[in-house]
């Protein structure tokens, strides 16, 4: 496995966060979109790496689920998806509902427990894809909660759409992470996530009058006010606490089936090393990958002053790679 550890001049986990979002080059990658319809009649938005007249030419499919507010443009999704490119394999940015640039139709949105959503939509990809020989998916901090949520609640029914996984950053206790984001300079991020849902709850909210109290939400300050305002109750919890007990991933990882890497750093400002899992309490067919260093999704590497972005698609690379000669 291959060891990370941040540029001597990075110090600290919100550095390391902040350089790998705004300071790094990001590589440029052409997508492909295509438009799912939902079971309840709202769409998400998959953006491939090469057009569908193409795809019946590959054998190995990478899927990444984003974080909170991303999308195929976030850092680690396009150097994910370069890298994807680059050796050869197909790849695909999935949405969740609201975050393609297109407001979802239908009064909810999406959320750190949304197992629902993976449960119809992989089956779907792999029955559209049925020559795809290698389905790997990759999880990014909200997105990686909801994968491994998904893979412990199906145990073994997941391999028959899944080969394998990684989860990056993933809050897996959601109750901590949020008490954690309402204090220190951690409030930084929960201030920028929030300059972007709350204008979408009050703009879902003139559409679908009474979903919700716009005064009250306007003011919301952190995590928890709004899960309490908005999350809970739109996506049938009775509070924010009821939202992060029944939604995080922490409590499903020792149903999961599937060969399955966890990645996290103990210096993650959204949520620290002292809650991770250790090996023991998990699954032999989990694996755990915890550098002291990277921040949140960040695991900037330098030569020189100059950064790149290329760490976390590496050893999702070589954790593929493995878990397919394990069946050669």
């Amino acid at each position: 496995m291959i060891s990370y550890s941040a540029p001597r001049w990075l110090v600290g986990g919100h550095s390391q966060t902040i350089a790998s979002a705004r300071l790094a080059p990001r590589p440029r990658v052409q997508y492909y979109r295509q438009r799912w319809q939902t079971p309840d009649h709202d769409f998400i938005d998959l953006d491939f790496t090469e057009p569908e007249s193409t795809h019946h030419q590959y054998q190995n499919l990478w899927v990444l689920f984003h974080g909170l507010e991303g999308c195929s443009r976030s850092h680690y999704s396009v150097s994910m998806m370069h890298y994807v490119k680059q050796i050869g394999a197909l790849g695909v940015v999935v949405h969740f509902r609201g975050c393609s640039g297109d407001q979802n139709l239908t009064p909810r949105a999406y959320h750190s427990g949304d197992s629902a959503e993976l449960n119809w939509l992989l089956p779907l990809l792999r029955q559209k894809l049925a020559f795809i020989q290698n389905c790997q998916v990759i999880g990014i901090s909200l997105g990686g909660n909801v994968l491994l949520k998904w893979l412990g609640e199906l145990g073994s029914q997941a391999q028959q759409w899944v080969d394998c996984a990684v989860s990056i950053s993933a809050p897996i206790n959601l109750a901590a992470g949020a008490q954690h984001m309402a204090s220190g300079f951690s409030r930084v991020y929960t201030q920028h996530f929030l300059r972007t849902l709350i204008p979408k709850a009050l703009d879902k909210i003139r559409r679908f009058p009474g979903l919700g109290e716009p005064e009250k939400i306007k003011v919301c300050n952190n995590f928890i006010e709004f899960d309490n305002l908005v999350t809970a109750p739109w996506h049938g919890f009775s509070d924010a606490y009821d939202y992060y007990q029944k939604s995080s991933a922490l409590q499903y990882l020792p149903g999961i089936a599937v060969p399955t890497l966890l990645v996290h750093a103990h210096n993650d400002p959204f949520l620290p090393g002292s809650y991770l899992p250790n090996s023991a309490q998990l699954p032999a067919v989990v694996q755990c990958l915890y550098p002291q260093t990277g921040g949140h999704v960040g695991f900037v590497q330098a030569r020189g002053f100059r950064l790149n972005l290329e760490w976390m698609p590496t050893v999702c690379g070589h954790f593929f790679l493995a878990q397919r000669a394990c069946y050669v």
